[in-house]
C-alpha cells in the first residue's frame, strides 16, 4: 500500500504587539499629513464668509463655488497655462534625466580622464553663484532669449546634487563586471550606457525625475522675469496673477458692480486661495503614488549589496 503523505500546512507567522504599535502610530501619522489637504479640499468649496467670520473649519455650514468659479473664469487662459507646465516639465524632465544620466556616467568611469575635471566644473556652480542680476542680462542681452520657452527649461535643467546622486548609484548599485563584459564584447560607451547603464538607473532615474518634475510644475520666478506672452505662461505665473487681482480687487473701494456681480455678489479671497492651490497640487498627488515605488527601491537597492 502507498504511503499516505501527510500535507502540513505552515503555521502563519502572528504580528507581535510591536507591530501593531508601529502600524498605530505609522496610521496616525499618515492622519496628520493628510488632514491640512482634506482642508484645503473644504475650504475651497467653503463660502467665503464664514471662513472670515469662523475660520477654516472640517465641518462648514455653508458651502460655495464662488472661490472655485473665480479660479475657473479664466478657463481658456488656465487650459494653456496648464498646457505649457506640462509640456515644459515633461520636456525639462527628460532633457534633464538624459544630461544629467550622462554626465554622471562619464564621472563615474575611472579611466575617463577628465572626470577630474569636470568634477570641479560640476561643483562651481553649487558653491558660487552669480546673482539673479548677471543671469538676467546673459540671457536676454548676451543669449536673447527673452519671452521664449528656453528660459523655462534650461537653468533649472542640470543641477549638481542630482548629478551626484546619479554618479553614486552607478557607482554603488551597478556591477563593473557587467561593463567589462560589455567591453570584451566589444561594445562601446554609447551602447555600454544606453542598453546596460540606463536600464539599470530606473529606480534613481524615477526619484530624481519626480524631484525635477514637481521643481518644473512649481517654478514660476523664471517665467516672472522671462516670459511675457500668455500664450507662454505657465500656470504658477497665472494663479499668482490671479491672486493679485483678487488682492487689487480688495483693496479698491470704487469696484463697478459688474465685476461683483460676476464673482457671485462677493470677492472670494480665501476660498480662491485654497482653490488655487488645489489645482496646483492636484496632479502631483495624483502622480505621486505612482513614484512611490521607485523612491523605496531606490533607498533600499544600495544597502542590500554585499
Amino acid at each position: 500500500m502507498a504511503k499516505e503523505q501527510i500535507l502540513v500546512k505552515p503555521k502563519k507567522k502572528k504580528n507581535g504587539v510591536g507591530q501593531y504599535i508601529l502600524g498605530f502610530f505609522l496610521a496616525l501619522y499618515t492622519l496628520f499629513c493628510a488632514a491640512p489637504v482634506v482642508l484645503t479640499v473644504i475650504s475651497a468649496f467653503t463660502d467665503d464668509k464664514e471662513l472670515k467670520s469662523s475660520g477654516f473649519t472640517y465641518f462648514p455650514q455653508h458651502w460655495s463655488m464662488a472661490g472655485m468659479n473665480a479660479v475657473l473664469r479664466y478657463g481658456k487662459q488656465l487650459g494653456t497655462s496648464y498646457g505649457v507646465t506640462i509640456f515644459v516639465t515633461v520636456v525639462g524632465t527628460f532633457v534633464g534625466l538624459l544630461v544629467m544620466s550622462m554626465f554622471a556616467y562619464s564621472l563615474s568611469r575611472p579611466q575617463f580622464r577628465m572626470r577630474y575635471g569636470l568634477s570641479i566644473y560640476l561643483l562651481i556652480p553649487m558653491l558660487f553663484n552669480g546673482g539673479q542680476l548677471s543671469s538676467y542680462v546673459i540671457f536676454t542681452g548676451v543669449y536673447h532669449l527673452k519671452d521664449s520657452m528656453l528660459l523655462l527649461i534650461l537653468p533649472i535643467c542640470v543641477t549638481t546634487m542630482n548629478v551626484i546622486i546619479l554618479r553614486t548609484y552607478i557607482q554603488n548599485s551597478i556591477p563593473e563586471e557587467l561593463m567589462d563584459a560589455a567591453r570584451i564584447d566589444g561594445a562601446g560607451e554609447y551602447r555600454t550606457f544606453f542598453q546596460i547603464t540606463l536600464p539599470l538607473m530606473k529606480p534613481t532615474l524615477a526619484a530624481v525625475g519626480f524631484m525635477m518634475a514637481t521643481t518644473y510644475w512649481n517654478d514660476w520666478q523664471n517665467a516672472y522675469l522671462y516670459i511675457e506672452s500668455k500664450s507662454k505662461q505657465p500656470l504658477q505665473l497665472l494663479l499668482i496673477k490671479i491672486q493679485k487681482s483678487i488682492e487689487t480687487l480688495l483693496s479698491n473701494k470704487n469696484i463697478p458692480s459688474a465685476v461683483i456681480a460676476a464673482m457671485g455678489g462677493s470677492i472670494p479671497q480665501w476660498s480662491a486661495t485654497m482653490a488655487t492651490v488645489i489645482i496646483v497640487i492636484g496632479p502631483v498627488i495624483i502622480a505621486y503614488p505612482f513614484f512611490q515605488k521607485y523612491f523605496v527601491k531606490g533607498l533600499t537597492v544600495g544597502s542590500v549589496k554585499g
